[in-house]
């Protein structure tokens, strides 16, 4: 049996760790509520940007960690071969940059035959991107310009990438966005 006293002090200190709980919870809820309130809100340029260099990233990061030996696999015969969507996405890229300085461009300009190797696909496809980078920097996305081509390659892009994730798939690999992330 528990004396008064004993169950006083646990009920005592039940409440004061409750307490200290719900005091940082409140801290913490207050501490993100006012880090988010500081931000400007993204305009939608800025999204758009955004998502463009997050595709890019992700695809680049597949295109440095697929096997070299595998740049020529293809999923059927009369698709791309990986290495040849790789060469593809960065037409798009290229593609996006020139119209973006208002230049001719033409999408399938790139010719995949270029590039031999996957340390030359993997160095071009790192020039499309700061190619593109370039020229969001000096015509950067306004609200009175049009958003295309961005979100047009964006798009294009992400089902590229989505794309890739099957040729990982099929070889036995895990995509990198798909592996655990070590702490």
């Amino acid at each position: 049996m528990h004396s008064s006293a004993s169950y006083t002090n646990r009920r005592t200190w039940t409440r004061i760790l409750a307490g200290c709980g719900l005091s940082t919870l409140l801290q913490t809820t207050l501490t993100v509520a006012v880090a988010q309130q500081s931000k400007a809100p993204e305009t939608p340029a800025q999204q758009a940007k955004r998502y463009f260099d997050g595709v890019n990233k992700q695809v680049l990061e597949m295109a440095q960690d697929f096997p070299a030996d595998k740049y020529d696999f293809r999923l059927r015969k009369e698709m791309r071969s990986f290495g040849e969507v790789i060469v593809h996405v960065m037409s798009g890229n290229f593609y996006a940059a020139k119209t973006a300085r208002s230049e001719k461009a033409n999408w399938d300009e790139v010719n995949p035959k270029t590039y031999r190797t996957k340390a030359d696909i993997v160095t071009a496809f790192q020039k499309s991107i700061a190619d593109c980078a370039a020229a969001l920097k000096a015509h950067p996305i306004a609200e009175s310009k049009s958003i295309e081509p961005w979100i047009g390659v964006m798009q294009h892009s992400s089902e590229h990438y989505g794309l890739l994730v099957a040729y990982y798939r099929a070889n036995g690999l895990v995509p990198p966005v798909s592996r655990p992330k070590s702490k």
